[in-house]
C-alpha cells in the first residue's frame, strides 16, 4: 500500500534556545497529531526586550502519515 503524508505548520517558542523551540513545537503537535514522522524548520526568529534576546521562535513544518480509514 502506498503511504500518504500531510504537513502542518506550527511555531514553537523557548526562552533558552532555537533547539528547545523546535522541541516545544513537536511536543505540542504530538498531543493532537498521530504518526509524526519528520519535521523541517521553515524560519528562525526571536523577540528582543531591553536589548536582550527574550524568546527564540522556530516555525516548523511537521510531517505525519495519513492512514486510510479502518
Amino acid at each position: 500500500m502506498d503511504k500518504v503524508y500531510k504537513k502542518v505548520e506550527v511555531v514553537g517558542t523557548s526562552p533558552t534556545s532555537f533547539s528547545d523551540a523546535v522541541r516545544a513545537a513537536i511536543r505540542r503537535a504530538k498531543e493532537t497529531i498521530d504518526h509524526i514522522s519528520w519535521f523541517e524548520v521553515v524560519e528562525w526568529r526571536g523577540a528582543v526586550g531591553d536589548g536582550e534576546v527574550t524568546e527564540f521562535q522556530a516555525t516548523v513544518k511537521v510531517g505525519f502519515r495519513v492512514d486510510p480509514h479502518e
